[in-house]
């Protein structure tokens, strides 16, 4: 959608296009889907942080397709699946016991490089945006107390990231991993 319409950037707030309209809509699904999936083949306890997030994105989301305000921000937001496909290859790379650890230390380099291109970036211009541009009451408000709330789950994340694969030392003791030694969201 911003690649076909970069227009779209400069408007931030009010501006439409209909597969951007069109994606935050089909995104809002896979999120419902997804958080079902969890509840539904008990996963709540273990991934509670997803269900978090999906329940601010969803409500988001939903905000965003009724008031048709904010359709940009919303695209910006799902720069972050691009970073995704790298942190679900570093996770089946560890699943798997790969033997050539080449593979693994090349991706964590990339991953690291998408998370901040493709999360850290676009999540940091768009508080400042808020925090410059947005009038602090309604929808706006709203959207910058979820806004404010990925900050630190992105922040959180981040600093998981770089103890696991930059700096395993500073990694906290065996207190919270499950029986494999190892807990999904940490590792």
């Amino acid at each position: 959608s911003l690649w076909q319409s970069p227009e779209l950037l400069s408007d931030i707030q009010d501006g439409y296009s209909v597969s951007g309209h069109l994606l935050v809509c089909f995104s809002s699904g896979y999120f419902i889907h997804d958080s079902l999936d969890i509840i539904f083949n008990h996963q709540s306890r273990s991934s509670w942080e997803y269900l978090v997030h999906h329940a601010m994105a969803i409500s988001a989301f939903i905000s965003l397709i009724i008031t048709g305000r904010f359709l940009v921000a919303a695209m910006l937001l799902l720069l972050v699946e691009v970073s995704n496909i790298f942190l679900t290859v570093r996770m089946l790379l560890k699943m798997s016991n790969v033997p050539s650890p080449a593979l693994y230390e090349a991706n964590k380099y990339v991953n690291l490089v998408m998370y901040f291109a493709f999360r850290l970036a676009p999540q940091a211009y768009l508080t400042w945006y808020f925090l410059r541009y947005v009038e602090v009451q309604g929808q706006g408000a709203f959207l910058m107390a979820n806004l404010l709330l990925l900050d630190a789950m992105i922040l959180m994340y981040f600093s998981r990231l770089l103890r696991s694969d930059f700096f395993p030392s500073l990694r906290k003791g065996s207190a919270g991993r499950d029986v494999d030694g190892e807990k999904f969201l940490i590792d």
